[in-house]
C-alpha cells in the first residue's frame, strides 16, 4: 500500500517533439502548474537533461511545492525505445531531493494515455516525430516499429521528400506556390540555387537540419489542400504508410471496431484529417472510429503516474483535470 503524503503531488512529462512539457498535479486532478523548455531527447538537444530539470524545478516553484512532495513522475520521452536508452533516460529525471516513484516510458505511451485514457486502441503521432502504438483488449502494447515499420509522416520527412521531388523535376504548375514558398524559406531565387545548397548538405549539423526542414512542413500540408500535385503526392505516400501501420497493428484486436486518435502537428492538419478520415471509413481490416483525444500527452504522462499511486481515475479527478486548458 501507498501511503499517500500530506500536499502529496505527481509530475507529468511529455517529452515528445522539440520541446518538454511538464505539469505538476495535485492528487485530486487539479492542475497546480505547466511548463515547457527545450526538448527532452539527447537526439534532438543535447541539454536535454538539463532541459528537463530546469523544467521540473521550475513547475514545483510555480505549484509552490518542494521535491519532498512529489511522490510519483512518470516521463513520456521520444527516442526511449530500448532498454539500451535508459543510460540517458534516467539521468533527465534525477532531481536531487526527488525520491518517489519513476516510471519512464516512450512518448507515445502518454500519448496514448491522454488520448484514449488508456483504454484499448491505436494513436497515430505524426509531428515532429512518427510512431503508431496501441494497446488491445489483451493489454497488448504493440507499436509498429515492433513489425519494423516506419511510417516517414514526421515533419521533416514530408520537408525532405517535397524537396527532393522537386530538384528531380517532379512539379507542374499547380505546384508553382508551394516552390515560391520553398525557395524564400530557404531564402533563394531558384531552383537552380536550391540543388546547389542541396550540394552543400542544406545545413552541416544535423539537429539544426532536421529541425530547419521540419518548419517546411505546414507549407506542404496547405499546399496540399489547394491542389499542389506535389503536396499531395508527398502527402498521400505518408498517409499510405499511416494507414498500413494502423491496418497491421489493428489485426491484434479482437473487436471488429477499434478507436483512432491522432496526435500531432502533421497528422492533425486538414489535409492529412480528411485522407484518414476517409481511408478510415473503409478499412481493410477492422471498422475504425476516430476519436478527439480527451487531453493532451502531459496530462497522459499526469494520468498514469497517478495511477502509479494507485489512485482511481473517476470523474472527478479528470473533471479537476479538464478545468486547466493546456490539458485539453
Amino acid at each position: 500500500m501507498i501511503v499517500q503524503k500530506t500536499n502529496g503531488i505527481v509530475i507529468g512529462i511529455d517529452g515528445g517533439g522539440t520541446h518538454t512539457r511538464v505539469m505538476a498535479v495535485d492528487l485530486a486532478g487539479n492542475v497546480l502548474s505547466y511548463v515547457e523548455k527545450g526538448a527532452s531527447s539527447i537526439h534532438k538537444d543535447l541539454q536535454a537533461r538539463e532541459n528537463v530539470h530546469r523544467a521540473m524545478e521550475e513547475s514545483l516553484q510555480q505549484a509552490g511545492r518542494n521535491v519532498k512532495q512529489v511522490q510519483a513522475v512518470t516521463a513520456g520521452i521520444a527516442g526511449f525505445d530500448s532498454n539500451t536508452d535508459l543510460e540517458w533516460v534516467l539521468p533527465l529525471t534525477e532531481v536531487e531531493g526527488l525520491d518517489c516513484l519513476k516510471q519512464h516510458v516512450n512518448d507515445a505511451v502518454v500519448a496514448h494515455s491522454g488520448a484514449l485514457l488508456t483504454e484499448p486502441g491505436i494513436v497515430v503521432i505524426a509531428g515532429t516525430g512518427s510512431i503508431i502504438y496501441a494497446i488491445n483488449e489483451d493489454r497488448q502494447q504493440i507499436r509498429n516499429y515492433d513489425l519494423h515499420h516506419y511510417a516517414a509522416s514526421a515533419a521533416r520527412f514530408l520537408a525532405y521528400d517535397a524537396t527532393f521531388e522537386l530538384l528531380a523535376g517532379n512539379i507542374d504548375d499547380s505546384d508553382y506556390d508551394l516552390v515560391s514558398e520553398i525557395l524564400m524559406f530557404w531564402e533563394l531565387s531558384s531552383v537552380q540555387e536550391l540543388s546547389q545548397l542541396a550540394l552543400q548538405g542544406f545545413v552541416t549539423d544535423q539537429r539544426e537540419r532536421n529541425r530547419k526542414f521540419a518548419l517546411i512542413a505546414p507549407l506542404i500540408t496547405q499546399a496540399a489542400v489547394q491542389n499542389s500535385k506535389l503536396a499531395k503526392f508527398v502527402c498521400d505516400r505518408a498517409i499510405h504508410q499511416i494507414m498500413t501501420g494502423v491496418e497491421m497493428l489493428a489485426s491484434y484486436f479482437s473487436n471488429t471496431e477499434v478507436n483512432v486518435s491522432l496526435v500531432g502537428s502533421v497528422v492533425n492538419s486538414d489535409y492529412f484529417q480528411s485522407r484518414l478520415a476517409s481511408q478510415m471509413s473503409h478499412g481493410n481490416n477492422k471498422k475504425y472510429t476516430l476519436i478527439k483525444p480527451a487531453f493532451s500527452p502531459v496530462a497522459g504522462a499526469v494520468l498514469l503516474a497517478l495511477k502509479q499511486l494507485n489512485i482511481p481515475i473517476d470523474k472527478n479527478l479528470l473533471h479537476n483535470l479538464s478545468q486547466y486548458p493546456r490539458s485539453l
